[in-house]
């Protein structure tokens, strides 16, 4: 079936259709944004990117357009796990510079760095004392 078939199909009803107040968004596999469009569709186009959370950096996930009748051999999986320039580096190679799906390379990279910084560790708050009058009190108080 043609992409824009398949589209006018999915697009107001389908498992991963998500309706928020005057947004509709779409969390299927394969979609960047998780916008209901054409565009970012994972469902409707035959080339889809899909970014994900790996234990050590993000995994990219392109389909093989020519494997689209044998699922099992379908995706081609990627596993970033270096710096983050090095990362977004590579995400841009893949998806953009290859000629695969040019359109996505900015979604692509948010989507990188929005994960990288997710297992960022998170920094610990340091807490200074109080200089004042009242923080010696609350702090004898407290004592």
């Amino acid at each position: 079936m043609s992409a824009d078939l398949v589209w006018s199909l999915v697009k107001n009803n389908n498992a991963f259709l998500v309706k928020r107040s005057n947004v509709q968004f779409s969390s299927e596999p394969g979609n960047l944004t998780n916008l209901n469009s054409f565009k970012y569709s994972g469902l409707a186009n035959a080339k889809t990117v899909d970014i994900a959370s790996a234990p050590r950096g993000v995994r990219v996930t392109t389909q093989k357009v020519k494997k689209a009748n044998s699922p099992a051999k379908a995706k081609n999986t990627t596993v970033i796990a270096k710096s983050r320039r090095v990362t977004a580096k590579s995400v841009a190679n893949l998806i953009a510079r290859s000629g695969y799906r040019p359109d996505l390379r900015k979604a692509a990279l948010a989507r990188a760095s929005a994960i990288l910084s997710s297992q960022a560790p998170k920094k610990a708050k340091v807490v200074r004392a109080g200089k004042g009058l009242r923080a010696q009190k609350a702090a004898a108080k407290q004592a």
